[in-house]
């Protein structure tokens, strides 16, 4: 991949330019299809960036010392590495990218998790470091399933080169990989039934409690890129590569707006798991998915 490249895809489409305005549009769409399923009006069409501005403009806690550097650090890293996983997706064909770039996209998607945990921890609240808890045990009972389901993917494929597994044609071992990511996705967005760490009836924000004005705002539009990423990774892996590159940005943007939906109506139709429950949920999937996953790759290996 080259430089110019890299920057095009990184600023201005799927990166920065394309990403931040879909963050607040992705965000209003859940928060106004939750309210219409549940028989509310909802948030304006310019609810999530008008709360962006407003956040901007309020004042921040004085924190001192390290932990006060901390906390104005840990969300402006998660909307960085954030960014920086939408800049990696394949959406247009001949994209470029470089052997191994999906492991980086893993990485990537996985920091905003990471310093949600630290910011909690960070923030000494007692509210924060339940919901910094939750969310390394939610972490780590998702990330089995998604990390599984991903290598499967690629290793169906022969590929960690995302390019490469976009333009591959669909086998079972990709829908089966691509059904264990969105059964994951509910958990990395913080969405119902598994909307633990930052369940406002019980610990109020959760890890975000301390926060306000810009930092608060950076985390909000951290989570918005999260929905982007990851609904465009699954885009990506469902939707083929076409010649021209307008009908690959229609169909990239059209499959994310549809996950989007189907995620929202099932965060309308379910309510709050307990941790264990969550847990237990997780682990029986890895067990489930495990199966299959192989006895797809045996299958695979016998027909060919």
């Amino acid at each position: 991949m080259s430089i110019l490249t890299a920057l095009a895809r990184l600023l201005i489409f799927p990166g920065i330019l394309f990403a931040v305005p879909a963050a607040w549009f992705f965000l209003w769409v859940e928060r106004k299809s939750v309210a219409m399923m549940q028989g509310r009006i909802g948030p304006p069409f310019m609810q999530p960036f008008f709360d962006f501005i407003k956040l901007l403009g309020k004042s921040t806690p004085q924190r001192t010392g390290v932990a006060g550097a901390l906390m104005r650090a840990w969300p402006l890293i998660a909307v960085s590495t954030a960014a920086g996983a939408v800049g990696l997706l394949p959406v247009l064909p001949s994209s470029g990218g470089f052997q191994g770039d999906l492991i980086l996209l893993l990485a990537l998607l996985e920091v905003p998790s990471i310093c949600i945990i630290a910011a909690g921890f960070t923030s000494r609240s007692i509210f924060g470091e339940i919901g910094s808890a939750r969310e390394a045990v939610l972490s780590v009972s998702y990330n089995v399933v998604f990390l599984l389901a991903i290598i499967s993917v690629a290793a169906s494929q022969h590929t960690f080169r995302l390019e490469a597994l976009a333009q591959a044609p669909a086998t079972s071992l990709r829908w089966i990989g691509i059904l264990a990511v969105l059964i994951c996705l509910p958990a990395k967005l913080h969405l119902n039934p598994f909307s633990l760490p930052n369940a406002e009836q019980e610990i109020y924000s959760g890890p975000m409690v301390e926060f306000a004005g810009p930092e608060l705002a950076m985390w909000e539009l951290s989570h918005g890129l999260e929905w982007v990423a990851a609904t465009g990774l699954v885009a990506t892996l469902i939707a083929p590569q076409m010649a021209f590159w307008g009908l690959s940005a229609l169909a990239f943007v059209a499959l994310s707006f549809g996950i989007v939906l189907l995620l929202s109506a099932l965060a309308a139709a379910t309510a709050r798991l307990a941790i264990d429950t969550t847990v237990r949920f997780y682990w029986q999937c890895t067990i489930i998915f495990a199966v299959l996953a192989v006895s797809s790759a045996l299958l695979m290996r016998l027909r060919s």
